[in-house]
């Protein structure tokens, strides 16, 4: 059976968002992946003519955009409203309420300009909280996130805490957290990625993971207690592992992913590995959910010269994972 499209969301129509959704467009048309961009049109418009791209067409289901994608770029216009943030969250809304619905197979968000929700109330800290807002009352297998995972060059990393100053970071860690964040993503291993018995690598806090607490107490009392928990569940896991000797090619080849206790520790391997195809995936969610791992760009919007590489790979992710989900019903 065919494959419902993906919804692809507006994000900052300032931003790189319109130009890098029109040059995915253009990669994958010819593929299996098909997406419909959901939000109100004229960004989208006005890109394609600066680009010299066909004109987006407007489309009212999901089998009408089916039938589009190979010649444009299929748009389901949303009224414009009274500001840009305005329409970034709408179009976030409108993706996940079509998700939850089985109108779209999965939604891939375009990025956001988080300090120009931040001036409008927009009361969550960024995309993958929202979606878990909206998604919160609504039934699902597994254990539940969200929990941030990031691929990209061979490696995943998902994180126990997220955009939080380190200083807080390391105040919130538990042992809680730990077991959680590893539980959601040993089941997405499974379910979204194919993973039979999926293998886990748990970072340590400190230089050489606390050097048995010459170097801090964290692994010990914190970081055990929660891999025996973790083990005590027949989970394959590894730690806590010097964060500065488990990220090279024989290390990586030890597990399919790691859990890594701050941003940073997960994502400067990742970008380091794969600048520009890096991918944002929401884990432990009723609905798929992946993203570009980059910013909205303002500097070079506009230009041209917008690379649509992690765009891409976010909507072939997406496509994989939502193909995963459908063949394990």
């Amino acid at each position: 059976m065919t494959h419902p499209p993906l919804a692809l969301t507006l994000g900052d129509p300032a931003g790189i968002g319109p130009e890098i959704s029109l040059k995915a467009w253009r990669s994958l048309r010819h593929g299996p992946v098909c997406f419909v961009a959901m939000g109100h049109a004229r960004p989208w418009l006005e890109t394609a003519q600066s680009l010299g791209l066909p004109c987006p067409e407007f489309v009212t289901d999901a089998q009408e955009a089916l039938r589009v994608f190979p010649h444009a770029l299929p748009v389901f216009d949303l009224p414009e409203t009274s500001s840009t943030p305005a329409n970034a969250v709408a179009s976030v809304e409108a993706a996940v309420k079509s998700a939850l619905k089985d109108e779209v197979s999965g939604i891939v968000t375009n990025p956001i300009s988080k300090v120009r929700l931040y001036q409008e109330g927009f009361s969550f800290p960024g995309h993958t909280e929202f979606i878990a807002h909206l998604t919160s009352d609504i039934q699902m297998e597994g254990p539940r996130g969200p929990v941030m995972m990031l691929s990209g060059g061979g490696l995943r990393t998902a994180l126990v805490t997220t955009h939080t100053p380190l200083k807080s970071a390391i105040k919130a860690l538990s042992s809680g957290s730990v077991v959680q964040t590893t539980r959601v993503t040993a089941y997405a291993l499974r379910r979204d990625f194919g993973f039979n018995a999926p293998r886990l690598a748990l970072a340590g806090l400190n230089p050489h993971a606390g050097e048995n607490g010459a170097l801090g107490h964290e692994e010990i009392d914190i970081l055990a207690p929660a891999l025996r928990t973790l083990a005590a569940e027949g989970l394959e896991i590894l730690g806590p592992l010097s964060p500065d000797t488990m990220f090279h090619k024989e290390a990586r080849a030890q597990y399919d992913a790691a859990i890594c206790l701050y941003h940073d520790q997960g994502l400067i391997p990742v970008k380091t590995l794969d600048f520009h195809g890096g991918v944002n995936i929401t884990l432990g969610l009723p609905i798929v959910r992946t993203s570009p791992d980059h910013g909205v760009a303002f500097d070079i919007a506009g230009q041209g010269v917008a690379r649509a590489d992690s765009l891409i790979a976010a909507l072939r992710l997406a496509h994989d994972i939502a193909t995963h989900r459908r063949e394990r019903r």
